[in-house]
């Protein structure tokens, strides 16, 4: 059973609904590892030790400082670094609902679930199960641990639980426009061959049982086996370099009839190519009739020093 890590009260207009707060993810499922000793193999402890003079400094003997210029600090007391966090109300005040689809998942950060305390059940399926009916999501403030921030508050897929999902800050987004981003046009043949491509291996939900962390599952299994002693310092396969693309087409076409040959079909792309390249060479041989007469009349003299050779190996057997 998880337990809440924090209690908060939901509150827009005149309502308010206490709710508490569940880490929706798991951090222990990430695989850490230790810094020992080499040779007793003890476990190390962190140390800060002072550039200047050498010293190892105590807890007890540091400060905080905030550097405003090169190697130039101000700094804090601990009253006074109080006094600059931002008091906890653990009031998640909604500013304004919007379209869910218009928050851009890059904004996304840390996700919680959110559980109605005792009498706040009605309040708490009413808000869920309205967001879920008008496709909206609660934009709201939230001050705790010292910081204000920006959350998003959704309904879960089957309305009976709402998630606090963690937002980041615009100014903590870089923006696109920053990135270098190809120019050009699309083809429309090429479109065509992308959607089909889509089409061949697309699903309508998503299903993240069928996803694993294949490389975390192997490490966990090659520390299994290196407890009991074994070696697991066997050389694998290097994986070998993707393919550099050279003709788009070709590569469509190549992952249509890939994708297709996986699931036991033959893709329409592929019988449509075929079939104008069919109509294809038979509108070149009508519309090129001198290349097919070349054809036929390099053809006869090929015959004909064909039979000359064939007829000394049927008297040889008379």
């Amino acid at each position: 059973m998880a337990r809440a890590i924090a209690g908060a009260t939901i509150s827009f207009g005149l309502v308010s609904i206490p709710v508490k707060l569940y880490a929706a993810t798991q951090p222990s499922a990430n695989i850490s590892f230790h810094l020992l000793h080499e040779k007793d193999g003890a476990r190390l402890k962190q140390q800060y030790i002072c550039p200047r003079d050498g010293e190892i400094v105590q807890r007890s003997e540091m400060i905080k400082g905030y550097e405003f210029a090169k190697d130039q600090y101000v700094t804090f007391t601990t009253e006074e670094l109080k006094a600059l966090e931002e008091k906890a109300t653990q009031s998640i005040d909604i500013a304004e609902f919007v379209p869910l689809a218009a928050i851009d998942p890059v904004y996304f950060d840390k996700p919680y679930y959110l559980s109605p305390e005792k009498g706040a059940d009605k309040a708490y399926l009413l808000l869920a199960e309205a967001m879920q009916e008008t496709g909206r999501a609660a934009l709201a403030r939230y001050a705790a641990r010292g910081k204000q921030y920006l959350v998003m508050l959704r309904p879960t897929a089957d309305a009976r639980g709402l998630v606090l999902q963690q937002l980041l800050y615009s100014d903590e987004v870089r923006p696109v426009s920053e990135v270098p981003l190809p120019d050009g046009e699309v083809r429309e043949a090429e479109l065509k061959l992308a959607k089909q491509l889509i089409d061949q291996i697309a699903s309508e939900t998503f299903d993240p049982s069928q996803y694993h962390d294949d490389v975390r599952e192997r490490i966990h299994a090659d520390i299994e086996r290196k407890v009991q002693g074994q070696d697991i310092t066997e050389t694998t396969e290097a994986p070998a370099e993707p393919a550099r693309i050279i003709d788009l087409m070709a590569a469509l076409k190549a992952s249509l009839g890939k994708a297709g040959a996986a699931k036991g079909e033959r893709p329409a792309a592929t019988a449509e190519n075929d079939g104008a390249a069919a109509s294809h060479a038979e509108h070149a041989e009508a519309g090129h009739p001198r290349r097919g007469a070349r054809r036929s009349a390099e053809a006869e003299p090929r015959a004909e020093r064909a039979h000359q050779h064939a007829e000394p190996k049927r008297a040889k057997k008379r």
